[in-house]
């Protein structure tokens, strides 16, 4: 995709434990179409996603005025609260990408049934079958290292139950998931379960073969990276 002169938002939600900072290859990506780049991260003892919705809102609402589209980047969890403002906010994107999201069962809550946190809460080496990538997120510091509170389990089981019984996305709005299909901290089979409750008729997929879960540091990161420039180049560039 050629670079665009077009001026336009992207705002991108890490998710759980994620932050900004660890995806400027992305980000430098997103900015030469044209994007500026912002970010709000997922509080990891969050007991509350409405609340984080919220949050998310009152920032988009305040750039949403100067008449640039915004596209929403949901990443894991942040996919869970990119899917839920859209919900509750259906004018404010233009469109919307889910990377590895949270939707439908998700195997955490199991963890809280069975009593058995896991700590960390996310396991360095299922983020991708680059080497590289464990170590990265396991020395940084501006990680979550600890393992999910209770409370925030909790608050996750409330919030995709909420949006599986809420109503679908708009079917004016262009939304591409995309996922690793060897993605066990957010399995596809079970994320495809809510996806099929809120995908709206402007809806397209993309599945990696081998993938895991962190797909903007997977080995094939490029070709993920093509797939979402490709398709905001048919929607909004």
């Amino acid at each position: 995709m050629t670079t665009s002169a077009r001026q336009w938002v992207a705002a991108l939600v890490p998710g759980y434990g994620d932050h900004l900072g660890r995806h400027t290859a992305l980000a430098d990506a997103l900015t030469r179409t044209g994007a500026t780049v912002l970010g709000h991260t997922i509080d990891p003892r969050i007991t509350d996603f409405e609340t984080t919705v919220d949050s998310l809102h009152t920032l988009l609402a305040r750039i949403a005025g100067g008449g640039q589209p915004i596209v929403l980047i949901g990443l894991g969890l942040g996919g869970t609260v990119a899917v839920r403002h859209a919900q509750r906010h259906p004018a404010i994107a233009r469109a919307l990408v889910l990377a590895g999201p949270v939707l439908g069962s998700w195997p955490g809550v199991d963890a809280l049934v069975a009593d058995s946190l896991p700590s960390p809460a996310v396991d360095p080496e299922l983020l991708s079958r680059d080497p590289a990538v464990a170590p990265a997120f396991a020395t940084d510091p501006l990680v979550w290292h600890r393992a999910y509170p209770r409370d925030t389990l909790l608050a996750i089981d409330e919030a995709l139950r909420t949006i599986d019984f809420d109503h679908p996305l708009g079917d004016e709005l262009p939304a591409l998931w995309l996922h690793g299909e060897e993605d066990e901290l957010a399995p596809v089979a079970e994320t495809r379960t809510g996806m099929d409750r809120v995908r709206g008729l402007r809806f397209e997929e993309r599945l990696y073969p081998g993938a895991r879960h962190d797909l903007f540091h997977e080995t094939n990161a490029t070709e993920v990276v093509q797939d979402v420039l490709g398709f905001l180049d048919r929607v909004i560039l």
